[in-house]
């Protein structure tokens, strides 16, 4: 009889059902029920993932006029923050996707997990390319020119170019065909992969701002306005990386000639 520990590890391995496993649903110890419950249950879990990714998948496919057609999926992160860069990026998947099963909205995933299929991304890519939209840009065009102009630049600079770009709830005037598609990255892999380098560039640029910054907290809130950021606002003043069109700073700045 198997101990439990080999058909713990037996079921490691093993992805589909088996001819052995009808064995261990008679197993009358408790342990082996336990490790069997638990394989039915990441196998379902698996398949939930398997399918969430042939449908991101199949939304990506439908844009494509020929099977060769490149298509671009493009998204920001950081529109909302009181302080911090808007970082868009882009990405062309190739035709093998098969290591970001399980990729999602950035946003729905750890932080962990988030830098692994950033690695996975930029190892895979037929193309990708991120662009930072800088604070003063975002005050002097407004936050929704600002970033469907880092978007822009971020298709543009794509090599090869796609035959069609998906955007993040955005149209953008550029020399090829674009669809903005609300909530993409909840739709199209390409989408959810831009998605993921714009989140994780992002937080990378807000964890050195706040070695340079270290009174406004950035590590923990990556410039958007919770209670603590706005706070030290009050307190120290907006910094550098602060946007000045944007409230309470904008409203602090005109009450105090001192900021």
């Amino acid at each position: 009889m198997q101990t439990s520990a080999e058909i713990k590890e037996k079921l490691k391995i093993t992805t589909e059902w088996q001819p052995w496993m009808a064995d261990l649903e008679g197993d009358s110890r408790k342990s082996v029920q336990t490790l069997l419950a638990s394989w039915h249950r990441n196998q379902m879990q698996r398949k939930i993932l398997q399918d969430n990714h042939n449908e991101k998948l199949a939304f990506d496919d439908f844009f494509r006029k020929e099977n060769s057609d490149l298509v671009a999926g493009i998204d920001e992160a950081g529109r909302g923050p009181l302080a911090g860069p808007v970082v868009t990026a882009a990405v062309i998947l190739p035709e093998d996707c098969s290591s970001l099963i399980g990729l999602d909205d950035s946003k729905q995933l750890s932080k962990a997990k988030r830098d692994e299929f950033a690695e996975i991304i930029k190892k895979i890519a037929v193309s990708y390319s991120v662009h930072i939209q800088s604070t003063e840009e975002i005050d002097r065009l407004n936050i929704y020119q600002a970033t469907r102009n880092s978007m822009t630049e971020a298709a543009l600079a794509l090599t090869p170019a796609p035959a069609i770009v998906l955007a993040d709830a955005m149209m953008l005037e550029i020399p090829v065909p674009c669809e903005s598609i609300i909530k993409g990255d909840a739709q199209s892999l390409s989408i959810a992969a831009a998605s993921i380098l714009a989140k994780t560039g992002r937080d990378a640029l807000m964890a050195d701002y706040a070695v340079q910054y270290p009174r406004y907290g950035f590590e923990k809130h990556a410039g958007y306005g919770t209670k603590e950021h706005i706070a030290a606002i009050k307190e120290y003043g907006p910094c550098e990386i602060h946007r000045k069109t944007f409230e309470p700073i904008k409203t602090l700045l005109t009450q105090n000639s001192l900021f």
